[in-house]
């Protein structure tokens, strides 16, 4: 396979490994209100999701409204994380660092342009994506798993998005990112990406999967050790 004109990138469980510190935060509030609940449940029924649609996923799965006290839990936990910063996805790091300096990147993620600088911040990585740090809730009218923030990303990089390769790594993600038509890779390298992860991307059309960057790096072509 040949390089690709320009790499987006999705954010929570692709540079960042906080897919599974949040889902087992919603796993861990979802027990203690008396529905028992994994961070692998969590991760297979919300991970991906935003706004309404996380809530109304969650709502759906114990059958009931949150209480009130869902939200300042969330956000407790969430100003915790951004005290705190949340580390990379292994590899990743490296990956990006290593790309070809004309090689045009960006990210493409539902969380917000807040939420991924403080991240970003923390790895160390904000340099490397600076201008082009695209959110679905601040940059589109419908976020993921609508196509709309990877055309996005592609028409301010001013590449065709059939050019480009999108590195997802959940449902929600990938979904959108097959529908824009671009080169997707499913990457399994995060903490929630279990045994059974690569085969559930497969089943929406993924047809080229990583483990880690360095098999990104082989499925791109791209001049990584």
């Amino acid at each position: 396979m040949t390089c690709p004109a320009a790499l987006l990138f999705d954010f929570d469980g692709v540079l960042v490994e906080s897919e599974y510190s949040g889902n087992a935060h919603v796993a861990a509030y979802l027990t203690g209100i008396g529905h028992p609940t994994t961070p692998e449940q969590a991760m297979a029924s919300f991970m991906g999701l935003s706004g309404q649609d996380f809530l109304s996923a969650i709502e759906a799965a114990i059958g009931r409204s949150l209480p009130d006290d869902f939200h300042s839990a969330r956000q407790a936990e969430n100003e915790r994380v951004m005290r705190e910063g949340i580390d990379g996805v292994a590899g990743a790091i490296a990956f990006v660092r290593a790309l070809p300096a004309d090689l045009p990147r960006a990210i493409v993620s539902s969380s917000s342009t807040a939420w991924i600088t403080r991240h970003l911040d923390h790895v160390g990585l904000r340099d490397a994506f600076e201008g082009y740090i695209y959110s679905g809730k601040e940059h589109v009218a419908r976020g993921k798993p609508a196509p709309d923030i990877y055309l996005h990303a592609a028409e301010q990089l001013g590449v065709p998005i059939q050019a480009c390769a999108i590195l997802e790594d959940s449902p929600v993600g990938v979904t959108g990112a097959v529908a824009s038509g671009a080169r997707v890779i499913g990457l399994c390298a995060g903490l929630h990406c279990g045994a059974d992860h690569g085969a559930a991307l497969r089943r929406l059309g993924v047809t080229e999967l990583a483990a880690d960057f360095g098999e990104v790096s082989r499925l791109l072509d791209l001049p990584i050790a």
